[in-house]
């Protein structure tokens, strides 16, 4: 029987990626930086894919069952138009830069994807974080585990758990955009001076070397968290809804100055600061690693996500959450997505093949990236607290909060029953 292959692909954001998979189990996995020489490389990962193949024995595209994408970009362009609107006559700037590119490569991925390997066959596209559960839960120990993916954004999802037992597994509940633990941190990263996507390590290797001491005005003025780990962002303080930087002149008034020079002297400030919002990340990665674990009732926990790159995070999750054995994604960022969605259509686990197809290809099956509706519908049925009923997710800008949800178009998952906060996410 001939063997099966599967090429993972993630692209156009940071991290590009590869990943190949044959009959369920790796056979080679690679960032385009590595080829490059440009570091978290966002471009079509060509080298890496042909690196993977290479490793196969050099087989060709032609050999490949299917090619998956690890996001869906009709659904984050949806996102991404939806944003500009509701913020719209603000934002034009950051628009107009991103727009070409997605008129360019972004929204014809079928026809890159093809063109760059010589493929006529399959694509699949998983959502972003099901490529990051997917990865984190398959290539783990735990024949049943809790999972927890944390990032900055995928379509819409900033952050969800589900469960995962055998061959399959599901995502129970989200935190929506643009509410975004992953963003919190980049911007602080960006205010203390480190690139986005690239410097938050810098940020927790500089938090030893400072003092929490704006950990209470970053909970008083710029996040509201709940005992669940879902919180609210006050977007008075950020720009990256609007602009092209992360913070605003707001955000530098309630940390004494502007933000810092990159490759400049670091100062006491930059050092408090980054404790400060250090202590904040884990304090709320901790209260999520509890409910996930009261949700689930699970004793293992799989992490993925950029925010699951937080070592300090983790190693807190570890000595004080109720797990007792917890398994990182080793590329827990953008790039482990290649690896999670090459494990999706097949259902399978790393070096554990199954003949059996799981439910989740045949939700993956696109021949283009052309998207089922959006259902109809609010987000649940009772919020747990004064608000009646729940905005529907594509309307956020009139009031929707950072709480967990049961997700776009998922039926038979829990109902939504964080607590909402009694306020519009207006934009002054």
């Amino acid at each position: 029987m001939a063997p099966h292959y599967i090429l993972g692909v993630s692209a156009f954001y940071h991290d590009s990626a590869a990943c190949l998979l044959r009959d369920g189990e790796i056979v080679a996995a690679a960032q385009e930086e590595r080829f490059t020489r440009k570091k978290g490389d966002a471009s079509f990962p060509l080298q890496a894919a042909r690196y993977c193949l290479q490793a196969a024995g050099g087989i060709a595209a032609s050999d490949l069952a299917f090619v998956g994408f690890y996001d869906k970009p009709l659904l984050k362009f949806e996102r991404i138009l939806e944003t500009y609107l509701g913020v719209a006559p603000r934002g034009f700037a950051q628009f107009r830069m991103a727009g070409p590119l997605w008129m360019k490569e972004k929204l014809f991925l079928d026809r890159e994807i093809r063109r760059a390997l010589g493929y006529d066959g399959e694509l699949l596209y998983a959502e972003h974080h099901e490529s990051h559960a997917a990865s984190a839960f398959f290539p783990s120990p735990f024949e049943e585990a809790a999972i927890l993916t944390v990032d900055g954004v995928g379509e819409w999802a900033t952050a969800a758990y589900g469960v995962g037992r055998g061959n399959d597994f599901e995502l129970l509940q989200e935190l929506h955009w643009p509410d975004s633990l992953g963003l919190l941190y980049s911007a602080f990263t960006y205010f203390t001076g480190f690139k986005v996507n690239s410097g938050e390590y810098k940020v927790m290797g500089l938090a030893p070397y400072g003092e929490p001491k704006y950990v209470d005005v970053i909970y008083r003025e710029i996040v509201h968290v709940r005992e669940d780990g879902s919180f609210t962002l006050n977007q008075k303080y950020f720009e990256y809804l609007t602009g092209l930087t992360m913070t605003n002149g707001a955000f530098a008034e309630l940390f004494g100055g502007p933000p810092r020079m990159p490759e400049s002297k670091l100062t006491q400030r930059e050092m408090d600061i980054a404790k400060s919002i250090q202590v904040v990340c884990e304090d709320i990665m901790l209260r999520m690693a509890r409910t996930v674990h009261r949700e689930t009732g699970m004793d293992n926990l799989c992490l993925a996500g950029g925010v699951a790159l937080n070592c300090v995070a983790n190693g807190r999750i570890l000595r004080e959450g109720p797990f007792k054995r917890l398994w990182i994604q080793p590329a827990a960022g953008d790039a482990g997505g290649a690896l999670g969605v090459a494990q999706l259509p097949a259902g399978t686990r790393c070096r554990a093949p199954t003949s059996a197809r799981s439910s989740r290809r045949r939700k993956l099956r696109h021949t283009s990236i052309r998207l089922a509706p959006r259902t109809s519908g609010s987000m649940g049925t009772a919020c747990g607290s004064a608000w009646p009923s729940c905005w529907p997710r594509r309307r956020w800008w009139g009031g929707l909060t950072g709480a967990w949800s049961s997700g776009r178009g998922r039926s038979g998952r829990a109902a939504f029953w964080a607590t909402r906060a009694a306020r519009a996410c207006r934009l002054r």
